[in-house]
């Protein structure tokens, strides 16, 4: 069975200013993949690289089988992928159902969408009328994440949704992500600092250095997160 994600040799970055430099990596189905670094050593710019927003200069990156190197991002979201980028990228302007409705294709399957997500995270169908602006920094992470799932992608790249959360909301996330994965089967590509959030959830995890990774790794293996933190303390 081929990967959900295989990322093989991959070298991007900002002009001339390479970030990435020949990194691999696979992410199978129905597996939850942490990637974990710092700040500045590469990780989001991976991520913009699978989806398209930076140029690949070298190297694979394939969707269950098929390339997508090369394709805008419009066209890799089409792949049944969905991507929630580190920063709150929501239309701050527009209603929680309007946001929520920005990545369906088909009008008729917001009802049932909503109905599920709303196990998830309950307060959304009753603020569905509310500016997504004027909602608290935890509810806007979670109307990402919602916006993402209501797609019922096969793969997702999550990009920093602990950043600036309380415990209760991580610990909520990390149930969310859980669940999703064990009823629908959805692989998910997570890159973290936040060590304790990323091994809850995960599977395997690589640790990424100045663009390369240095190590990786079973989550379940004897001695894992005192490892990991070793690795991101150097």
């Amino acid at each position: 069975m081929s990967p959900a994600l295989l990322v093989d040799g991959v070298r991007s970055g900002y002009g001339e200013s390479i970030v990435v430099h020949d990194t691999s990596l696979s992410v199978k189905p129905g597996e939850i993949f942490a990637l974990l670094g710092k700040n500045g050593m590469g990780k989001s710019t991976l991520l913009r690289t699978i989806m398209g927003f930076l140029p690949l200069q070298a190297g694979r990156v394939e969707l269950f089988g098929e390339s997508i190197a090369g394709l805008p991002p419009h066209l890799v979201a089409r792949r049944n992928l969905a991507y929630t980028p580190q920063e709150r990228a929501l239309f701050q302007d527009l209603t929680v159902e309007d946001n929520l409705r920005l990545g369906l294709r088909d009008a008729a399957l917001f009802a049932p969408g909503l109905e599920r997500i709303g196990t998830f995270f309950p307060f959304l169908p009753t603020r569905l009328k509310q500016r997504a602006g004027t909602l608290s920094g935890g509810e806007q992470k979670m109307l990402l994440l919602a916006r993402a799932l209501i797609t019922r992608p096969k793969l997702m790249l999550i990009d920093e949704i602990t950043e600036g959360l309380q415990p209760t909301v991580i610990e909520r996330m990390a149930r969310v992500l859980r669940a999703e994965r064990d009823e629908s089967g959805v692989a998910m590509l997570i890159v973290e600092q936040h060590v304790d959030f990323a091994l809850s959830v995960a599977d395997r995890y690589a640790v990424l250095k100045l663009g390369e990774i240095t190590d990786r790794g079973d989550v379940a293996s004897p001695g894992a997160r005192h490892h990991i933190t070793d690795q991101l303390s150097i």
